[in-house]
């Protein structure tokens, strides 16, 4: 209730009044647009699946040793395997280095 009686009441807002509630729903709407923006752009890029680079075919690892994890880098690629071994090759698949990193049981 309000504290003027009936016949002293505005019938419109104020005009600061009306600007202000102009502010709000521009920016309700404005907020709205951006969540659906967001929305759109994450489903995009989590739709197309990021394209893996070519493992070279001269590739090939020690008898027995099962790869665990793959790292490609600019000029090489580091193999990884389950015998603790990290193996370094080049982009042509020449085995640069073999760094043993310890038991396979991940002591």
């Amino acid at each position: 209730m309000s504290d003027l009686p009936e016949d002293e009441l505005p019938a419109t807002l104020p005009p600061d009044l009306r600007f202000l509630k102009l502010l709000v729903t521009v920016l309700a709407g404005v907020m709205i647009a951006g969540l659906v923006a967001i929305v759109a752009l994450l489903v995009i890029r989590l739709k197309t699946p990021s394209p893996l680079p070519e493992l070279p075919a001269a590739i090939t690892l020690p008898d027995g040793a099962r790869a665990e994890a793959v790292t490609f880098a600019r000029s090489y690629v580091v193999v990884v395997t389950d015998q603790g071994a990290v193996l370094v090759f080049d982009k042509a698949g020449k085995q640069l280095a073999d760094v043993p990193i310890g038991a396979a049981n991940g002591n």
